[in-house]
């Protein structure tokens, strides 16, 4: 009997770190250790050497926005936009402007959202649409939810048109593709705070500022996959198309946008949730609604009331999730010829009706049409009074005085002085090995010159405070949800509900995450860290699931029948094959704590997030950009490393 060779997967022979890595590595070991006898230069930019990035940035703000008369072309817009807000204001809570209808009764809203529901996912979706607006309703909130739903419902629209036409033009012009691409990824790595000042400078505050800013911020995700989904559609559906004779028009229209669908029907869905987490952070800049009520709660330490429109918002978040995602997957219904047009449209009928008939409704039953106060079902007080309990309780008190007492002075403040002791040319010279490791010069120069170029901005202590509470947050982050992730993956009775509940926690805005942040811990540094803490681990658990989950099954049979334990098939065959998709999640964690950081500045931190925070109470654009500039260049930077690492390791392993 012949022996078999069997074919299991074995982790990729490490290299020796390449020669030119190695170099940059020593030289930023020998830079550090040499750090008490350095020269002030070598530490740190001196002040005399650090260009005037802020006043030249402001200088061409002011020009653009005075000399070329800019701000004229934007307030026009904002004309525009306004008087869809008033439309959308009108009807869903009462403004007092044309076309003079609303406000629309609350069982008529809910009705509509539970049809909606019940067309793309039957009943459990609309028990769930409608159900939502019912809380909203009982608990008190409806005024609040409308305010943030009327701007929802222009700026998504909006988003989706322009980054539907741009996505469009980046599939026809790859030379637009690639001047747009770099500006797309500056733009998901700003932090959001650079999106508010300049909208509140162009354009008005309030609804509209945050309207525009909403826009902004959520065109990205639509422009990629529409460009996405049309480089997709098959050669063979095209050439069906022009061998029928269709015009360019009808190439786009029916052959290449209808084959595009689910690519940009998702694309749909990341606008709608982008939209939702945007409008409620412009409370800052003066956006009444949900996120204006949370934050002067929060503010007030209200926790009760708080927490309840925190579970309003991830209701409504959770819902139009669902709702777009359900449209996703539906596939379009097609009628035979000559279908009479009530059957082909039986629940747009059902929807009018029901809309018709609540608003009738209305007329007669107050509570149909409004909850006042005295039927409201909000507990706020009460939640309040079981949240002082259970922080009261002696264990609870002792354990979280405790873990923030260790964490602050065990690891996060040695951390933090270990990163401000390092000369900056250390860190840069550190970053620029690994760039040198994955990708070689090129991504060297890349790595390095982003941190060198955050050094001159003159901001370089604030922004290794910055990355020194990411790094911290996604460490205990990965500590906590890799382990959680592997055991999740190998029992398949546990990924689903897993899953699940990572998909539920992405579609919550990220200012619920400060909450319990709060309630735990009081304001300091801990907190900033748990929330971020809280909010990477997610990423981190759905793509290690995702990636052990991947392995095919004849890798998994064959390291069966070569006899290896469920632990060496563990760590000689799954996690080697899922480490690719792994560092996505890797990636997705940093990405989500340099975001959530800038909000965490609401706490009140020492870091650029605060700075930036700082700006939106002046006319400082210049300083607004250069700030949100070093926290995008330190983000790309790790997206560069990580993902050309991911992309290098796909290729070693053939997938």
């Amino acid at each position: 009997m012949s022996d078999t060779t069997v074919p299991v997967i074995r982790a990729v022979p490490e290299r020796a770190l390449p020669g030119g890595a190695a170099i940059l590595l020593a030289v930023a070991l020998a830079l550090a250790v040499a750090r008490p006898v350095l020269p002030e230069l070598l530490v740190r930019v001196p002040d005399w050497a650090i260009p005037p990035y802020q006043d030249w940035m402001q200088a061409l703000f002011d020009f653009i926005k005075d000399d070329l008369g800019l701000i004229h072309v934007t307030r026009a817009i904002s004309a525009i936009l306004e008087w869809f807000l008033d439309v959308t204001a009108n009807l869903l809570y009462g403004k007092n402007r044309w076309p003079y209808l609303g406000p629309l009764p609350w069982t008529a809203v809910a009705a509509v959202a539970a049809v909606v529901g019940y067309a793309v996912g039957r009943w459990r979706m609309a028990l769930l649409a409608g159900g939502t607006f019912a809380w909203i309703a009982l608990i008190g909130q409806w005024d609040l939810a409308m305010q943030t739903l009327s701007v929802i419902a222009v700026a998504a629209p909006t988003a989706f048109m322009v980054g539907l036409i741009l996505g469009i033009l980046a599939w026809k012009f790859p030379r637009f593709e690639a001047a747009l691409l770099p500006i797309l990824a500056v733009l998901q790595t700003l932090p959001f705070f650079t999106y508010l000042l300049p909208a509140v400078i162009f354009f008005k505050v309030g609804p509209t500022a945050g309207c525009v800013a909403t826009v902004v911020y959520a065109i990205p995700p639509m422009v990629l996959m529409t460009a996405l989904g049309l480089k997709k559609v098959a050669s063979e559906v095209i050439e069906a198309g022009h061998m029928s004779g269709s015009t360019r028009w009808q190439m786009l229209r029916h052959v290449y946008l209808p084959s595009a669908r689910t690519e940009i029907l998702v694309g749909v869905n990341q606008v709608i949730m982008l939209s939702l987490a945007m409008v409620v952070l412009t409370a800052f800049i003066g956006m009444p609604g949900l996120g204006a009520k949370l934050l002067s709660l929060m503010n007030s330490l209200k926790l009760g009331r708080s927490f309840e429109i925190g579970v309003t918002i991830v209701l409504i978040a959770v819902t139009l999730d669902r709702i777009s995602k359900a449209w996703v997957v539906k596939q379009p219904v097609h009628f035979e010829r000559g279908t009479p047009w009530w059957e082909r449209n039986r629940l747009l009928l059902i929807a009018l009706g029901a809309f018709v008939g609540c608003i009738l409704i209305a007329q007669f039953v107050p509570l149909a049409n409004e909850i006042d106060r005295k039927h409201e079902l909000s507990m706020g007080s009460e939640i309040d009074t079981v949240i002082r309990a259970v922080l009261a309780n002696e264990t609870i008190d002792a354990a979280t005085a405790w873990l923030r007492g260790f964490l602050t002075v065990s690891v996060l403040i040695p951390f933090r002085d270990a990163v401000l002791w390092l000369p900056s040319l250390s860190v840069i010279f550190i970053l620029a090995a690994a760039g040198y490791a994955v990708g070689g010069p090129r991504s060297a120069l890349l790595a390095g010159g982003f941190f060198a170029i955050v050094a001159l901005t003159g901001w370089w202590d604030r922004a290794m405070i910055t990355l020194y509470t990411v790094l911290s947050a996604v460490v205990i982050a990965a500590a906590v949800g890799l382990p959680l992730g592997m055991l999740a993956a190998r029992r398949k009775k546990w990924a689903q509900p897993v899953l699940l509940i990572c998909d539920t926690a992405q579609t919550f805005p990220s200012f619920i995450y400060l909450i319990p942040a709060i309630m735990l811990f009081g304001v300091n540094d801990v907190s900033v860290i748990f929330a971020i803490f809280i909010f990477a681990t997610v990423p981190l658990m759905r793509y290690t699931i995702e990636g052990i989950r991947a392995v095919p099954e004849e890798l998994l049979e064959a390291a069966d029948m070569s006899g290896a334990t469920r632990s060496q098939k563990l760590w000689k065959v799954q996690i080697p094959f899922a480490l690719p998709t792994m560092a996505i999640g890797f990636n997705q964690a940093i990405m989500f704590a340099f975001f959530m950081v800038i909000i965490a500045a609401f706490i009140g931190t020492q870091d650029l997030g605060q700075e930036l925070q700082r700006t939106l109470a002046g006319n400082q654009l210049g300083k607004n950009f250069v700030l949100g500039m070093c926290v995008a260049l330190m983000a790309l930077t790790f997206d560069h490393i990580i993902m050309r690492w991911s992309a290098t390791r796909r290729k070693v392993l053939g997938v």
